[in-house]
């Protein structure tokens, strides 16, 4: 029996002129366990958040129907957005309470979810305490203990570590194991799921470009899914070749620093950031990655000792960026966050790209219409930010922090969201800006990154 079946169903923004979804039919049954696959901005959390029900009436046009036979339940990109309470049996009976189900019953769903998803750990330990994984198999608990017979997961790994990663398979594999729940699972690359999935279905040009079992999709199609975006294991992908010249001159040095927020997180470290390299800063979730990266980008005070830009990148203001004015600090660097929607401010993409600009007295109209282009965004110049795909997002925030032509940039987990072509393009136009003498210090989990940018590595 069908759990969910698609008639012919459609969706377009209402400030985007392309259809995301366009007459896509299909049915899924009962325990299959499917990966979605599809280049950024194919419409797939589209279609997840259809199945879900979360597509409101007036945020676009709809069409076709949608017949879904069963609980859902839905876990997201974010690990952090998913908190909802400060203890661990809290959060997962939140859902619970809502569904008004009795007490005594939550009581004994919220251990049964956690062992269910290897949470071994007190009911009031504070959710603040977890790593990345553990708050996505959190999440994944308060899905189960509501009962969800259909889970939809976008993306639940963008941004772990390779321990988070297989943690949340591990127990999305038990899950579906022990329960037979009907499993969707968004994501670009294949081979995180390789294991678990039985079925691959392709979406592209608004509509379903492949499906069968994962492994004669792959097989049959592997190369045409490579052109489409999907990151095919076993085709690997060729990136640019490091800079040639030497790369001896320091950016940014550090000494004695010790870095945090209310209290120091690390040890303390010295050490520099090469110009016109590709710096990355890897380590497990928890590590302090981001903020040593806020500190050197001069948006956190130390909390002991002292970072500095060279001559080259600072001229007659000082080394110190912490005593940088903000338009001193806009011109100089460009930072883009790990979560894009907190650097939104418009209500077009264009008006987007020219809030920077405006503010520091450029001229950049020709720039933004290349770096539209460059990044895959030039038809969605009237779209607004929010309704963008995650991959969409991530390119137009690196885009609105590229159009001031910064002397260093700051990437927070830049290719989370994103699919194989345009992460050849991001690490592409990395090399690129090196090749300008632009500096690039990037934090990530992804090892593909680290192999294609990792200039010199930071591990945490």
């Amino acid at each position: 029996m069908a759990r969910i079946t698609a008639r012919g169903i459609g969706f377009r923004h209402a400030s985007r002129k392309d259809a995301v979804l366009e007459s896509l039919s299909f049915a899924i049954d009962a325990g299959e366990r499917v990966l979605l696959l599809g280049e950024s901005g194919a419409g797939k959390s589209t279609l997840l958040m259809a199945i879900a029900g979360l597509l409101a009436e007036d945020e676009g046009t709809h069409s076709g129907s949608m017949q879904v036979d069963g609980t859902v339940g839905m876990v997201l990109q974010d690990p952090d957005s998913q908190v909802i309470a400060s203890r661990v049996g809290d959060d997962v009976a939140f859902g619970c309470e809502n569904l008004g189900m009795p007490r005594e019953r939550i009581w004994e769903e919220v251990p049964r979810a956690l062992e269910m998803v290897g949470l071994d750990l007190p009911l009031d330990h504070p959710t603040s305490r977890l790593s990345g994984g553990q708050k996505q198999r959190l999440a994944l608990s308060g899905v189960i203990a509501m009962g969800a017979d259909i889970i939809l997961l976008d993306e639940p790994t963008a941004n772990l570590d390779p321990e988070g990663v297989r943690e949340v398979v591990a127990a999305v594999t038990r899950v579906a194991e022990e329960t037979g729940a009907t499993v969707i699972v968004v994501e670009h690359r294949v081979g995180v799921w390789s294991g678990f999935a039985t079925r691959g279905i392709v979406l592209g040009g608004g509509g379903i470009v492949a499906d069968g079992t994962l492994e004669e999709v792959l097989a049959q199609r592997g190369e045409e899914l490579v052109a489409e975006g999907v990151w095919v294991p076993g085709i690997e992908p060729v990136f640019p070749p490091r800079p040639a010249r030497a790369l001896d001159n320091a950016a940014i040095e550090f000494s004695g620093l010790k870095v945090g927020w209310d209290t120091p997180l690390g040890p303390t470290r010295d050490g520099r950031i090469l110009e016109g390299a590709s710096t990355v800063i890897t380590g497990r979730n928890g590590t302090g990655k981001t903020t040593l990266m806020l500190t050197l980008a001069g948006l956190l005070e130390p909390v002991a000792g002292k970072v500095s830009y060279s001559d080259s990148i600072a001229g007659e203001i000082g080394p110190d960026p912490m005593r940088w004015s903000s338009a001193e600090l806009a011109r100089r660097v460009g930072y883009v966050f790990q979560d894009p929607e907190h650097q939104f401010v418009a209500r077009t993409v264009g008006e987007e790209l020219a809030v920077g600009p405006r503010q520091l007295g450029i001229d950049a109209g020709e720039q933004i219409d290349a770096l539209l282009a460059r990044l895959r965004l030039k038809g969605l110049k009237e779209a607004n930010p929010f309704t963008l795909s995650g991959g969409q997002k991530r390119r137009l925030s690196v885009a609105t922090v590229l159009v001031a032509s910064p002397k260093v940039v700051f990437l927070d987990e830049p290719t989370f969201g994103q699919d194989r072509g345009t992460f050849i393009e991001l690490v592409t136009l990395v090399r690129e800006l090196n090749a300008s003498g632009v500096t690039v210090v990037s934090v990530t989990h992804d090892e593909t990154y680290v192999r294609a940018l990792g200039d010199e590595v930071i591990a945490l």
